[in-house]
């Protein structure tokens, strides 16, 4: 690459970096939870029903129909010659996924595998919120914490069902009778089998308002742990920002800290990494900066179009089902490991069983949500306001699970810019963005661990206060 062209983008970069961070404009944002309403507006008057409401997945014999005829009836291209997944999905891939979706994977099988679950409807802000919530088997008198688990995308609230029983029943899995959670996994609205709103607005903040209504005024949780991921993340730091009361705990497993001058140091940390950061791991996944910006234009595509227009490439895959899965199937294939791009057949059976996968699609095949989705990711057009919300300082005990393959790195030093109680960091030499669909008993233990040591912190911070007051 010409020193002009590398001149160009470093440029481009400073310019882009001063202004998405904020640099010209604007005022720190409001912690202000405030209030919405997303029914339709033809709905009339407004409505309030705080009734929880049983649900279980199903699929009519006349959709499964439809759906048989659409993957019979796929039309295939011819991928190019010696080419893996560097130009996304293969045709040949293709083809035997819907080989087994048509000839091996059985509905019926699978639909007791997902209502193996209580699933549940609430209704909130005017648009039904759709919920897992598996109580534990406990003796009488034994504690039980308390844990809500949000997906991201392209996942869904199945991401969770391999973990759930590792938290609900820990002594047959590793844990001790202390470990033992009560989990609530619910929908992102517009996700699934939660309805989207049917206005502009819905966003991070908006769904942490609502997911805390769901905890406390919906389930009377006044204190309970949340996780989360991808969007699950920004939706967690949402609810530990705005509810520190009613969050006891906030575990992560993608987190996005931008530190002061974060562009200079991405620019000095490609030439001196150890200034900038303090392990060599974190160094040799973030160094040198170039290689990880053309990546991100590689694999960030998805976003832009996800952020400007979702609704044009909604349609297809809206009626398409093989197009559907092409498009979520790739993202478990180059998120859960970038090597596996350079493999034919994008390594998805190496982590996920083939029933795992599609169950999955099928969560937005049945639920045609995937439109209503991608509508979420409208958020980054106000990339000034969410970046600057971003740098609000959370005090909530935080715990940083880093997996070794995630789309994106925050080093363990740059944590304390905006978590002010870290009480958890482990960086695993395995896992990509889908840990607990990949690795179930990693991130179950990691949660375990960093439960302890916020009882602990909240006991010692109590009985600090019980000692200030007399």
């Amino acid at each position: 690459m010409g020193w002009k062209l590398q001149l160009f983008l470093v440029g481009s970069a400073v310019l882009a970096g001063l202004y998405l961070t904020g640099f010209f404009s604007p005022e720190p944002p409001s912690l202000d939870p405030g209030e919405g309403w997303w029914a339709k507006e033809e709905e009339g008057a407004i409505k309030v029903d705080t009734s929880i409401r049983p649900f279980k997945v199903q699929f009519s014999k006349e959709g499964q129909d439809d759906l048989k005829r659409r993957l019979q009836n796929t039309r295939y291209f011819e991928s190019l010659e010696g080419t893996n997944f560097e130009y996304g999905m293969r045709s040949n891939v293709m083809k035997d996924v819907v080989d087994y979706w048509l000839n091996k994977y059985s509905w019926e099988k699978q639909v007791k595998v997902f209502n193996q679950y209580n699933h549940f409807k609430t209704n909130i802000e005017g648009i039904d919120v759709h919920f897992i919530h598996v109580r534990p088997k406990v003796r009488e008198g034994q504690k039980v914490k308390t844990i809500l688990m949000v997906h991201g995308w392209p996942g869904s609230f199945y991401e969770f069902y391999k973990i759930i029983p590792l938290l609900t029943d820990p002594t047959s899995h590793g844990g001790t009778e202390d470990d033992v959670f009560e989990v609530i996994c619910p929908s992102i609205p517009g996700y699934g089998f939660s309805e989207a709103a049917h206005r502009t607005g819905l966003y991070p903040r908006q769904i942490a308002r609502m997911f805390n209504t769901l905890m406390k005024e919906r389930l009377g949780f006044d204190s309970y742990y949340v996780q989360g991921g991808d969007w699950g993340s920004g939706i967690a730091e949402s609810m530990a920002l705005s509810f520190p009361g009613n969050v006891r705990g906030h575990h992560n497993n993608f987190v996005n800290v931008q530190p002061p001058l974060w562009l200079p140091r991405l620019i000095i940390g490609s030439y001196f990494p150890s200034l900038v950061v303090s392990s060599e791991r974190d160094q040799k996944l973030m160094f040198p900066a170039m290689k990880k910006f053309l990546w991100a234009l590689q694999e960030y595509g998805y976003m832009h179009i996800q952020a400007t227009k979702p609704d044009t490439v909604g349609h297809g895959l809206t009626d398409s089902p093989v197009g559907l899965a092409a498009y979520i199937l790739e993202k478990f294939s180059t998120w859960t490991d970038p090597k596996f791009v350079y493999t034919p057949d994008g390594g998805l059976l190496e982590k996920f069983e083939m029933d795992d996968l599609l169950n999955n699609v099928m969560v937005y095949w049945i639920s045609g949500s995937i439109t209503s989705s991608m509508r979420l990711y409208k958020f980054f057009e106000d990339y000034q306001q969410m970046t600057a919300y971003q740098s609000l300082p959370i005090s909530v005990p935080t715990a940083y699970a880093s997996f070794q393959h995630e789309i994106t790195t925050t080093p363990e030093n740059w944590l304390h810019y905006r978590y002010k109680n870290v009480l958890s960091y482990t960086a695993y030499e395995d896992g990509g963005h889908f840990p607990a669909f990949e690795l179930p008993q990693v991130l179950a233990e990691d949660i375990r661990n960093f439960s302890r040591k916020v009882e602990e912190f909240q006991a010692k911070r109590s009985a600090d206060t019980d000692r200030t007051v007399e």
